[in-house]
């Protein structure tokens, strides 16, 4: 070993702390990450960079007197003379905890991935290579139309090693690039968001971003007051998504089936089976999906209501949570599956929603009489966990709709709303295509949504000087 472990490869780190392990039971996670950052204000580059870290966690696993309990213990920027100490801590956890509720057999009889020994993949400020250019031409652009351009870009790399004193080596590289985009009006009177997810940055380019954005600005000259009340409302995809990737944190099969959640069925049992829509909507999650491409096993650093440190390395399978408008799956755990009698869903990388139409939201747009336009919402908090009730407020931008045409920005609302009940109210569900949700990117980026129009959506108040 050498002095310091960052020299060291991830499959010889987690190799010598199996080595180091005496509990009955050892899982060792090493995360290798790597991100390259731009950022801007005012048509100019402000800030870039390049950051590396490592985080290592050790999940120990002991078969006391009462059965089997587990300690994990995670740390960053891990030295060699650290990672004795941390394997023991994990031991001393363990064996200072009670039995695991969710205690499996650890996964055993997946291949080993044919890569696993190799140096982690990282990324670099070349990502941006094509990038760079065309968001200095969008300045340029943005200068010659009177408007302000700031934002950021950001890609980040993550190589997960994941291995097991039951003899698991997988490996799993993750790219995740946003793009955020905000124009406003040199006054700072007007302001309009677009952003984008990407694997690569080669398949967005800001022109087009600030050309939208200045069509949203043209919108907002005109001001007009509307009070609360209930809208006919289109939901753009990344407001689709914001909502639904709630629905699913939502929706561990145990929590339903102690009647904690919407899921709950009254009188006991879940609502798996019960329809949601009378659209087609397909909500599904598929590792393989292109664009989106996720983890395919279980990489679970704790256990929770949807995740167990016991099924780190199972396989994730392409799965429909609600299928052509129905609740087709709850996500589950081994333990989590047993106690419910579900079947076994493990939680989803990434979240795609389909629902029959073809249409853009233009189109869409186009073929309203009357209603509000939407560019995104933000601030969602949870109101009551038995209906999903959610609020939150709409945010830069929302734009009055009349004879298909937007004839002017309107003010913020707060809105208070359940996914599940927007689901069963839908009228029309639009073109798929992926997009970034607002609210919940830096944790969720991997979604594909359609527009949705809901006839009509609760803005329970107007809010101000957002």
């Amino acid at each position: 070993m050498t002095s310091s472990i960052r020299s060291n490869k991830p499959h010889e780190i987690v190799e010598r702390a199996l080595e180091l392990s005496t509990a009955d039971g050892c899982i060792v996670i090493a995360d290798e990450q790597s991100t390259a950052n731009l950022r801007w204000a005012g048509n100019a580059l402000t800030t870039n960079g390049v950051t590396r870290g490592r985080t290592l966690t050790v999940i120990a696993t002991v078969d006391g007197k009462e059965g089997t309990a587990s300690g994990v213990v995670s740390r960053s920027a891990v030295t060699a003379e650290d990672l004795e100490p941390l394997v023991r801590a994990a031991e001393a956890a363990a064996r200072g905890a009670g039995p695991a509720e969710d205690a499996q057999p650890l996964v055993t009889g997946t291949p080993a991935s044919p890569d696993f020994t190799d140096a982690p993949a990282e990324t670099s400020s070349a990502v941006f290579t094509d990038f760079a250019p065309a968001l200095g031409e969008a300045f340029a652009r943005a200068r010659a139309g009177d408007r302000e351009l700031y934002g950021f870009a950001n890609h980040e790399l993550v190589s997960t090693y994941v291995a097991t004193s039951t003899g698991l080596r997988l490996r799993h590289d993750q790219p995740k690039g946003t793009l955020e985009l905000n124009a406003k009006s040199p006054d700072r009177q007007r302001s309009a968001w677009a952003g984008r997810a990407t694997r690569d940055f080669k398949d967005v380019d800001p022109t087009v971003l600030d050309a939208e954005l200045a069509v949203r600005l043209g919108w907002a000259e005109r001001k007009i007051e509307l009070p609360a009340g209930r809208y006919e409302t289109l939901l753009p995809p990344t407001a689709v998504a914001d909502l639904l990737i709630y629905q699913m944190w939502s929706a561990a099969a145990r929590d339903a089936a102690e009647g904690r959640t919407v899921f709950s069925k009254p009188g006991g049992g879940t609502r798996v089976g019960d329809r949601l829509s009378e659209l087609p909507l397909t909500l599904r999650s598929d590792p393989n999906a292109p664009g989106l491409e996720s983890a395919p096993f279980v990489i679970a650093h704790s256990s929770g209501d949807d995740a167990s440190v016991f099924d780190n390395g199972l396989p994730v399978p392409a799965t429909e949570w609600i299928r052509n408008g129905e609740l087709a799956r709850l996500t589950t755990t081994r333990h989590s599956a047993a106690l419910t009698g579900l079947p076994l869903s493990p939680a989803f990388g990434n979240l795609i929603l389909e629902g029959g139409g073809d249409r853009s939201l233009e189109e869409m747009v186009a073929d309203t009489g009357r209603g509000l336009l939407l560019t995104c919402l933000w601030y969602i908090r949870e109101v009551d966990p038995a209906t999903l009730l959610l609020t939150g407020l709409t945010r830069d931008g929302v734009y009055l709709v009349e004879n298909g045409q937007v004839v002017g920005e309107v003010n913020n609302f707060r809105f208070n709303e359940s996914p599940v009940n927007l689901l069963s109210r839908a009228s029309e569900a639009g073109r798929t295509e992926k997009t970034l949700p607002r609210e919940w990117g830096d944790w969720f980026t991997r979604a594909a949504m359609p527009a949705v129009r809901i006839p009509d959506f609760n803005m329970s108040s107007v809010s101000k000087g957002v």
